[in-house]
């Protein structure tokens, strides 16, 4: 990993770059170094151009694993008859089953949880659904995704643990009450996009669809959040109950008003009802 670090400096001219309106547009350096592993991804396009082949193989050699394994070639070789997104969580088992022959499994996990490439945190962040932990051990284990600095991340995070959330929802939404009152507010938003009803791309929450008031005790802390990544979230979290409980989210949001004469608040419901209000 020394290696890599010290080749990662001479990419520290490109992390502050904009990112290329397609991906015909991204320059080769660019294209390298996050192949290599060396650059975190700066915007949608730069990771869909990604060659995934290669950048598995890199960040295996990163954090010592064999990147010529047959175990991470059969992946490999297999990942263009899969989604987009499948490929990310065949590479992730790939490097998760490798980890786990490895005599030192737990260093290798802490370089890939921290690796300079976002893509490589992602995978690390989808260890925590393989892990087979009970809920609250996911839930630590996925906090430092939550909190990771890249935006991509911070997706996957929530996904990892969304499952284990709907099969023990109430325990969830207990274990969930300490975090949308932490000061960081990527670990506020986490609890209440890992809770919406619906989400996107992820299986829904029956439960808080038809009962949203079960989340209450999550929303409340939340409705005049002073950030606005929260208050995006809070507002589609209401968005999505009201296509179901639509009575429920137009109660809720006059008394919020009613009681909170803030700006947050009231950018919250507008965004909340934007459904109703059409």
């Amino acid at each position: 990993m020394d290696a890599v670090v010290m080749v990662a400096g001479s990419v520290e001219h490109l992390k502050g770059r904009k990112g290329a309106f397609r991906v015909a547009l991204i320059p080769p350096e660019v294209m390298q170094a996050l192949n290599d592993g060396l650059l975190e991804t700066v915007n949608l396009n730069e990771f869909l151009a990604l060659e995934l082949p290669r950048l598995a193989r890199s960040v295996a050699g990163h954090i010592g694993l064999d990147a010529q394994s047959e175990r991470l070639a059969d992946t490999l070789a297999m990942l263009a008859a899969f989604k987009p997104m499948q490929r990310h969580g065949h590479i992730a088992r790939a490097l998760y089953d490798l980890t786990a022959l490895h005599g030192e499994r737990d260093a290798v996990a802490h370089k890939l949880a921290t690796h300079a490439s976002d893509v490589a945190r992602c995978w690390a962040a989808q260890w925590v659904t393989l892990s087979g932990l009970p809920l609250p051990a996911q839930l630590e284990a996925v906090r430092r995704f939550a909190a990771d600095p890249h935006f991509g991340v911070r997706e996957i995070a929530w996904m990892a643990v969304r499952d284990a959330v709907i099969a023990s929802l109430e325990r969830a939404l207990a274990l969930l009450r300490p975090w949308v009152v932490d000061a960081d507010p990527n670990i506020r938003r986490f609890a209440s996009e890992l809770t919406r009803p619906r989400g996107v791309w992820c299986a829904q929450i029956e439960a808080l669809k038809n009962e949203p008031w079960r989340a209450l005790p999550l929303l409340e802390p939340l409705r005049a959040d002073p950030s606005r990544y929260v208050q995006n979230s809070v507002a589609n979290w209401l968005n999505d109950a009201s296509k179901t409980r639509p009575e429920w989210v137009d109660t809720l949001c006059g008394r919020w008003l009613a009681e909170s004469d803030a700006p947050e608040t009231r950018y919250i419901v507008k965004r909340a009802l934007r459904t109703l209000s059409k």
